[in-house]
């Protein structure tokens, strides 16, 4: 999910005069002039002036099999002769994607979101980007990332047939084309490559989902393990409610600070109400779903494409492309490979990238993300030796070579590529466990309990047992230093970049607790998915858990001064309690008993270097990113009452019975 910037929107409309069409049905004749002798200075008709552009520009209204029409644009570079087509299918207008600015050159107009610009460009692709229905000039109705045809969607038609009859359309009606097709895309724009692989057309020969959606519920857009992100919420209005985005219906706001704005509307289903929010059909799905019923795992495109592959496998090369702090949609790539690697039959059709970049950064300029350096251009280094030789691969006539190993992975700390034959989807782990006095270690024995006035023989002190907090509704834990920011790409926000915000902010307050190890004398590498493993109690009856993996930097830092100190988060994610026993059926807590949530954090390639420390939080609010969380079991979050917000008390254990830590997929040194 990504938003437009007012950037794009300008350039959009100053670069009007470039656009012209397949011829159309003649236009109504033009009514008689009111003063015939004072004629308009307009044209009836501007015809602009292209014949020095290095390429050509088209437009259509493809037809679908329902007879609904999808608005296309075709960029085919002058000169170009049995070339491949590059399609990207958005809901974010098609105009706006191929006019980023008013240039007679091809590149300047596609540098932006969503072009791997140089890679286009430079390999020669007609690239065509088209409105899927419903969105800008595309007819037909709008819906939220529409399931395959089945139970969630009843029509006949999906994203699925709508990209075949594309295809079909785009090989029969471009001359210049060698009737090779790849998709690809980022976000939204990466899940319509997914949906592409179910039935794919014979003419689709590679597809390369970067960033994309996959499960809403589970870690991408709208939940993680059923706690909401309540942010998105601005996502949904301005994107669902009108067909074009129209700036005049967008998210209002009473409060500077995103903090105080979610705070004033208690529950975010009152939010939405006083928002007008429940017009839209989406959000009324939100509301009637906050489970993971049948909605939600019917449209999982991880589960959709391992039942489209299970009989005869992955039929087309696929690259899916992942940022480690993708701010957004750090769950989907990595779970669509667990889904479908193993069912890569020939081992050759199923490739992965993680970057070290925020959510799309691997299509600009990335040496660096917030406060990280990484020493080289690593978006730069991924298209020239990963995308355009992969591309090429499968796309041009003469199927150049490529050494693209199956996975690609950025290795941070160490900032170093990597060429590996394989992902590790369910990886050894070794324990690091959490132990009095807010330490970390990997050893399971505990120090001897230092009791006052305790001679000989005695028990572990209570106060060894556990650590606790008091977790208060009214006073929840920012996500990010306040004052708040909005969602967005442009400066001065920095909504990209809160996944690697230091976490100073939050390792000092009493309502969060923080445990670290001592300094590492040996590097420490980790790959894979690390595992939280709290056991831990409430005093309420509902609870979230925040936990968060870090790598805390030396006192100080030689060239680097600001990185001094700086608690860098690996991975980090929530937990709603009500999910510990079912995520589709939810149930109260049992209040004041020790229970165990165990879940996964986001996938990690990270080296903690000797002279750091490893740093683990745990905390009961990340807000407004989420919801708050009553801590009063209720039905249905979405609708608790002020009477429901209630301060809890939270405990977090460390006893011989009753082991918390973090379960690390540490690499041998060997």
């Amino acid at each position: 999910m990504i938003r437009f910037s007012s950037r794009i929107i300008f350039a959009f409309v100053t670069a009007a005069a470039l656009i012209f069409t397949l011829p159309a049905a003649p236009a109504a004749q033009a009514p008689a002039p009111q003063y015939p002798n004072y004629p308009s200075e307009t044209p009836d008709h501007l015809q602009p002036a292209t014949s020095s552009f290095d390429y050509i520009r088209r437009e259509a209204m493809i037809p679908m099999r329902d007879g609904v029409h999808l608005h296309t644009v075709i960029l085919v570079p002058k000169g170009a002769a049995h070339a491949p087509i590059l399609l990207t299918r958005t809901p974010y207008s098609a105009d706006q994607l191929t006019t980023h600015v008013a240039s007679a050159h091809l590149g300047p107009n596609l540098y932006g979101y969503d072009n791997a610009t140089d890679v286009i460009v430079e390999g020669g692709y007609i690239r065509v980007v088209q409105d899927i229905r419903g969105k800008y000039g595309s007819e037909g109705d709008y819906v939220m990332n529409r399931p395959i045809h089945g139970p969630q969607n009843p029509t006949p038609v999906d994203e699925s047939t709508d990209t075949w009859d594309t295809i079909e359309w785009l090989i029969h009606n471009i001359p210049e084309t060698n009737e090779r097709v790849g998709i690809l895309g980022i976000s939204y724009d990466g899940w319509l490559p997914l949906a592409a692989l179910v039935h794919p057309h014979p003419a689709l020969k590679v597809s390369v989902p970067m960033n994309p959606m996959v499960d809403g519920w589970m870690g991408d857009d709208w939940f993680h393990n059923g706690a909401f992100r309540e942010q998105n919420m601005v996502y949904i209005y301005e994107q669902t409610g009108t067909r074009d985005n129209d700036p005049r219906a967008k998210w209002w706001t009473a409060h500077f600070d995103d903090y105080d704005e979610y705070m004033s509307g208690g529950s975010a289903g009152e939010l939405g109400r006083r928002k007008g929010l429940e017009q839209i059909g989406f959000w009324r799905k939100i509301l009637a779903h906050p489970a993971y019923d049948a909605f939600w795992s019917d449209q999982a495109m991880d589960k959709v494409l391992a039942a489209e592959f299970r009989d005869n496998g992955v039929q087309v090369p696929t690259l899916l492309v992942h940022s480690l702090w993708d701010q957004e949609d750090i769950y989907g790539a990595p779970a669509v490979y667990r889904a479908i690697k193993p069912l890569d039959k020939t081992n050759d059709k199923v490739f992965l990238v993680l970057g070290p970049w925020h959510h799309g950064q691997e299509i600009d300029p990335a040496d660096s993300l917030g406060a990280i350096r990484f020493g080289s251009d690593t978006g730069t280094w991924f298209r020239k030796n990963v995308l355009e030789p992969f591309l090429a691969h499968y796309l041009k006539d003469d199927a150049p070579a490529m050494d693209v190993a199956p996975v690609t992975a950025y290795e941070t700390g160490k900032n170093e590529w990597q060429k590996l034959v394989a992902w590790p989807t369910s990886p050894a782990t070794k324990p690091l466990y959490f132990q009095p006095g807010f330490k970390l270690s990997f050893s399971a024995e505990l120090p001897n309990p230092v009791t006052p006035g305790c001679v000989s023989d005695c028990a572990l002190a209570v106060y060894t047992v556990f650590d606790e907090y008091i977790s208060d509704p009214a006073k929840p834990v920012p996500f990010r230093a306040r004052p708040s920011q909005p969602i967005g790409y442009d400066l001065p926000l920095t909504w990209p970049q809160w996944l690697v915000d230091d976490q100073r902010e939050a390792s000092g307050r009493t309502d969060v607790l923080s445990y670290a190890s001592d300094v590492l004398t040996e590097p420490v590498h980790i790959m894979g998915q690390p595992i939280a493993n709290l056991v831990a109690s409430t005093s309420g009856t509902d609870s979230d858990w925040v936990v968060k993996l870090i790598d805390v930097y030396p006192d100080e830092v030689a060239g680097e001064p600001n990185l001094g100190g700086y608690q860098l988060p690996i991975a980090m994610d929530i937990f709603r309690g009500r999910y510990r026993e079912s995520f589709s059926d939810p149930k109260p807590l049992e209040s004041g008993k020790p229970l165990t949530y165990r879940f996964a954090l986001p996938p990690t390639n990270h080296v903690f270097l000797p002279g750091h420390r490893i740093m683990v939080q745990v905390q009961s609010s990340w807000f407004p990113l989420y919801d708050r969380n009553p801590q009063t079991f209720v039905e249905n979050i979405f609708w608790a009452k002020p009477g429901d917000y209630q301060k809890a008390t939270q405990r977090v254990y460390h006893s011989p019975d009753h082991r918390s830590g973090i379960e690390l997929p540490i690499v041998p040194a060997n």
